[in-house]
């Protein structure tokens, strides 16, 4: 039971990394009108879940892991541009449903919520390194 708060924290680093990872392939793929099957590239979106690991003196212990991931059904933006080899008849171009902005706001939020999942890992490493050296004298 000494060790769980330690797999809390590994388990929200380890959704929060997803997350980050998700933000940075969606940026990455801001302006790719063709993906593998032949439509512009789609938003990827985490889902998380609670998981109830065990309990300690009857508190349950919840862990945090990836359901899945979701592709975003929101509608490609249009950008008329008839000289481009993916326009459609009407001279429209279709783009990915990814706004830089939103993606750029997701991975800070990402990267603070792993910040705060780490100080809480160490946090609780050094009470029980405290914890150690109290029993040893």
């Amino acid at each position: 039971m000494l060790f769980k708060g330690l797999e809390v924290s590994v388990s929200g680093m380890q959704a929060e990394r997803v997350r980050i990872d998700l933000a940075a392939s969606n940026l990455a793929n801001v302006n790719s009108t063709r993906a593998e099957d032949g439509q512009p590239y789609r938003r990827k979106v985490p889902v998380f879940e609670a998981v109830l690991d065990s309990y300690s003196n009857n508190i349950p212990i919840y862990k945090v892991r990836v359901k899945e991931i979701q592709t975003d059904p929101s509608p490609f933006k249009l950008k008329f541009d008839p000289n481009n080899p993916d326009a459609g008849p009407d001279g429209y171009v279709r783009l990915p449903n990814v706004d830089p902005m939103r993606e750029m706001v997701d991975m800070m939020s990402a990267i603070r919520s792993y910040e705060a999942n780490l100080t809480a890992f160490n946090t609780h490493k050094d009470m029980i390194l405290k914890s150690l050296e109290i029993i040893r004298v």
